[in-house]
């Protein structure tokens, strides 16, 4: 089973290269982020005649998060628990109900710039109600995969250059300890299990020529549970979809990345 996770930049601009990517790849399972349209905006019958069902989680103009999978996908969740006050669509998590189960997530972390707002704080309060789901996941003892984009830079190996990140929420000790804390739940990255020879980026920006001079940063993760873990045959990272365009359309920021799981 090939899982990947995939913040499209606006689900609907790109929709066109989406859609090439998908044909071509054929992935079993996606994760996709930052759909920034509703729920009933979301371009369903598109990806039913590739034979895909969905579970939206969506939100006008900014986030939402989607899972498309071949299998069907029940047990859905909407939103992570623990403040249902939090109106941000950034989580959805659902068991891919297929010749072996697999429980997957879409998680789009808050970015948390600028550090001086309340958008920081922010970031490691959704941080905190992660982890105590991720918890509550292992204990399952299930195939489980925490998949999306997580907004951290775990470590120095996954960005082109520490000195133009110190001051950046991704890359703060506060951050990257977050994330380590994850894996100190049970969860495996699967870069680390399987790293990957040359590109380790996954994201590059719009500005100053970023794409041109890769200078890019490791923000979109798959966290594998034991049971994952002991299954994994592979890791890719689709640095090509990035200098892609059609007609209109032009690439998101991020670029697709799998894995391969034996289910």
């Amino acid at each position: 089973m090939k899982i990947f996770t995939y913040n499209v930049n606006s689900v609907n601009a790109r929709l066109p290269l989406i859609l090439e990517w998908f044909e071509e790849t054929q992935p079993d399972v996606c994760a996709l982020q930052e759909l920034k349209c509703l729920d009933e905006k979301f371009p369903y019958e598109a990806f039913e005649r590739l034979g895909y069902n969905a579970a939206v989680h969506g939100q006008k103009t900014w986030n939402g998060v989607a899972l498309l999978s071949k299998h069907p996908l029940i047990d859905v969740v909407r939103g992570l628990p623990g403040e249902p006050e939090d109106e941000q669509s950034r989580y959805i998590e659902a068991v891919v109900d297929g010749p072996v189960p697999v429980r997957v997530t879409s998680i789009y972390l808050p970015n948390g710039n600028p550090i001086g707002t309340d958008k920081y704080p922010y970031k490691h309060l959704w941080y905190k109600r992660l982890q105590a789901r991720a918890k509550e996941i292992l204990a399952f003892e299930e195939i489980s995969i925490l998949s999306g984009d997580f907004n951290t830079i775990p470590t120095k190996a996954d960005l082109y250059r520490e000195s133009a990140w110190l001051d950046d929420a991704l890359y703060q000790p506060e951050t990257r300890a977050a994330y380590q804390s994850l894996k100190n739940l049970g969860y495996s990255d699967a870069c680390d299990l399987l790293p990957p020879e040359g590109n380790r980026y996954t994201f590059w920006d719009y500005q100053a020529g970023a794409w041109q001079k890769n200078e890019g940063i490791r923000i979109d993760h798959h966290l594998l549970s034991p049971q994952a873990a002991d299954r994994l045959k592979g890791f890719e990272i689709h640095k090509h979809a990035r200098g892609r365009t059609h007609n209109e359309a032009k690439p998101s920021d991020h670029v697709p990345v799998g894995v391969e799981l034996d289910v």
